[in-house]
């Protein structure tokens, strides 16, 4: 049986991954500095609760991603009642699985990075910070799969968001054994660049509509954040640390992709009233 041909887009995503690959491999190696970054800013305890605020701020990710799952069960059975209910457009008889799929694996990872995180920030060493990364790389390889989904094709979404969960949770490793912060960097900002360039490109047909430069705007604000712990502690007079910031704001480049969700909740209810009953 012949292979599918590839698109322009499909050898182009083909391509960067491969780039990717060879970098984390032949490039040279990647110190980190200390458990992943300067001392954090804001130290304070909070009944008993360690770097409370950084802890506390984590609780947006677990949030959005009970959230985000709460609509993707909904979905599925929207579309369950309404196919028993009476025949749907085409439009609507063939959700994106794939997209979903995907969705699926970005907040269960927004979970995970939630817990992760705040295991880290309760007693920072390399150990937990490998915990803290693992729950990211869930997260990172679903919004990846769903943006490739959008702009790439939906058939490359799904193995694109495991082959990022593979080479993620294989980047943590390797910096864990040997202290190369290479992969991961590689994995984070090779990743966020791809999602960035797929922003620029149109989305395909039928896409559900993920506002891409949302994601990115939020994501840079965070990262913006991070670099400037200290300074916003001092600038807020010892109220918030920059540190604190980036996890609150980091949360915010999901809800775009919960915003799309809702999207396709609205139309499914068009074409079904009923299913409004399955949230009952």
């Amino acid at each position: 049986m012949p292979l599918p041909s590839l698109t322009r887009r499909e050898w182009g995503l083909l391509s960067f991954f491969a780039l990717l690959l060879l970098l984390a491999i032949a490039g040279p190696a990647l110190p980190a500095f200390g458990l992943g970054g300067a001392p954090f800013a804001d130290d304070r305890g909070w009944h008993g609760v360690p770097y409370a605020m950084d802890v506390l701020s984590n609780l947006p990710f677990a949030v959005i991603g009970v959230w985000g799952l709460r609509w993707l069960h909904w979905l599925e059975r929207a579309h369950e009642d309404a196919q028993d209910d009476a025949p749907l457009p085409q439009a609507m008889s063939q959700p994106p699985v794939n997209t979903l799929d995907c969705a699926w694996m970005f907040f269960a990872g927004l979970i995970l990075t939630a817990a992760g995180s705040a295991f880290y920030h309760l007693q920072p060493d390399g150990l937990r910070l490998a915990a803290d990364r693992a729950g990211m790389a869930v997260a990172f390889a679903g919004l990846i799969g769903c943006a490739v989904c959008e702009r790439v094709s939906a058939r490359a979404g799904w193995p694109v968001a495991w082959f990022t969960l593979a080479g993620g949770l294989l980047a943590v490793a390797v910096h864990q054994v040997s202290g190369n912060l290479l992969p991961w960097a590689l994995v984070q900002f090779g990743g966020m660049a791809l999602v960035l360039a797929l922003a620029l490109a149109r989305p395909l047909a039928g896409a559900v509509g993920l506002r891409l430069g949302w994601v990115i705007f939020f994501y840079a604000l965070a990262k913006l954040f991070e670099l400037s712990d200290h300074a916003v502690y001092e600038a807020t007079h010892q109220l918030m640390s920059g540190h604190s910031l980036k996890h609150l704001v980091a949360a915010l480049a999901a809800l775009p992709v919960l915003h799309a969700l809702q999207s396709m909740g609205r139309q499914a209810l068009r074409h079904n009233p009923g299913a409004a009953a399955v949230t009952a």
